[in-house]
């Protein structure tokens, strides 16, 4: 199983949860599927980045190509939110050219047989 690079270092920005996927007007659907299925919102997103963090290694990294800035990967997680419920969620990453930097670009709970749940 290949593993996301740096993982142990990855950075999951707060402001890439607060400001965009789990907030309720700016995340396009993506805030109302978290809040619906896993139990997260603006309250309560460090607890969902501590997640993804701790269950980073856990799950295949997929190779997405290099889009010139750096290589991108994506892993789908299934994660036990704090509703108590299971769901999968997709999150992309990048490995920096510039400064090796592995960072999470993107995150979202998909329908595993349709790959995306909500508005994007």
């Amino acid at each position: 199983m290949k593993i996301l690079p740096n993982a142990d270092k990855a950075v999951i920005p707060l402001e890439k949860f607060t400001e965009y996927v789990l907030h309720p007007v700016k995340s396009n659907g993506k805030a109302y599927v978290f809040k619906r299925v896993l139990g997260y919102d603006l309250s309560n997103a460090g607890r969902l980045i501590e997640n993804i963090r701790r269950n980073l290694t856990n799950f295949e990294a997929i190779p997405k190509g290099d889009n010139g800035y750096g290589l991108k990967y994506e892993i789908i997680m299934e994660l036990l939110g704090e509703s108590g419920r299971t769901a999968y969620v997709l999150t992309s990453w990048i490995v920096e050219h510039n400064n090796g930097e592995t960072r999470l670009t993107s995150s979202y709970i998909i329908n595993i047989n349709k790959r995306r749940i909500g508005n994007d």
